[in-house]
């Protein structure tokens, strides 16, 4: 489930997993380490460690359908089809740009 909030706020994210009480637990430690998953991303494409930043996209994505979060796939499927295919800068960093705002909208919780 996907919420829009304001043009300058992410759009708030709930895993799929948050009902399952025996999953909510790991779905909140999941949403607790992004900040750092984000951290590495916009780290590795700075310091243009583009191979990290690719692998980086992979974990990002099968972790994301993993703990339920499948908003997030795409968009890491995305970024890591764009490195691979060695696009612009400008390319790369507009799909990077999409992940990370998802990223940062993703809650523990069912979001009711």
């Amino acid at each position: 489930m996907t919420f829009a909030v304001t043009k300058d706020e992410p759009p708030l994210s709930y895993s799929t997993l948050a009902d399952d009480p025996d999953l909510a637990e790991i779905v909140e430690m999941f949403v607790q380490e992004m900040p750092d998953r984000v951290s590495n991303l916009l780290h590795r494409f700075e310091s243009r460690d583009l191979p990290e930043l690719e692998r980086a996209a992979h974990q990002l994505k099968g972790a994301a359908g993993s703990y339920g979060f499948h908003q997030l796939t795409p968009a890491a499927t995305r970024l890591e089809a764009m490195l691979k295919q060695r696009k612009s800068e400008e390319e790369i960093r507009a799909a990077l740009d999409s992940l990370v705002s998802l990223c940062r909208g993703v809650r523990a919780g069912t979001g009711r």
